[in-house]
């Protein structure tokens, strides 16, 4: 089991060459039987008449670091994982860009599944991590977590 330590933010958008990167670097793993992919990605929602552009992404990375650690060994304790990658973005993404990514494996996909899922949840919960909604008419207001 891979419990790999990695700062979780990246500034801006997160590109596809990092999703694919991490996709590439498990095929000479033979114990990986499964993989579980999230990716977010900011849609141009329509609130009260005004159309999301972006999201500008703030956190207290300090306690969002050790959140993140307190998450990481509960999902490590709770199921079998190989390994599990975690991404969020800081600072502003526009609409159709991707800003989370999370990304499991195990050998089995139920275990891979799972624990992508409750990651995903227990993030957008615990994490202090905060969106501002940027609209087309340059106003804003900060995001709430559904």
């Amino acid at each position: 089991m891979t419990k790999q330590k990695n700062d979780i933010f990246f500034q801006g958008p997160i590109p596809a060459t990092l999703v694919a990167e991490a996709i590439s670097k498990h095929h000479n793993k033979p114990e990986i039987g499964a993989h579980s992919i999230f990716l977010g990605q900011i849609r141009a929602d329509q609130i009260d008449g005004k159309i999301v552009k972006a999201i500008d992404y703030t956190t207290n990375r300090e306690l969002a670091l050790l959140k993140m650690e307190e998450i990481r060994e509960a999902i490590f304790d709770k199921y079998p994982l190989a390994c599990m990658h975690v991404y969020h973005s800081e600072g502003e993404v526009r609409v159709g860009e991707i800003c989370f990514f999370v990304f499991t494996s195990s050998a089995h996909r139920r275990a891979a599944m799972d624990a992508c899922d409750e990651l995903v949840e227990r993030i957008k919960k615990e994490m202090p991590i905060w969106g501002k909604e940027l609209f087309e008419d340059d106003t804003h207001q900060w995001k709430i977590n559904r």
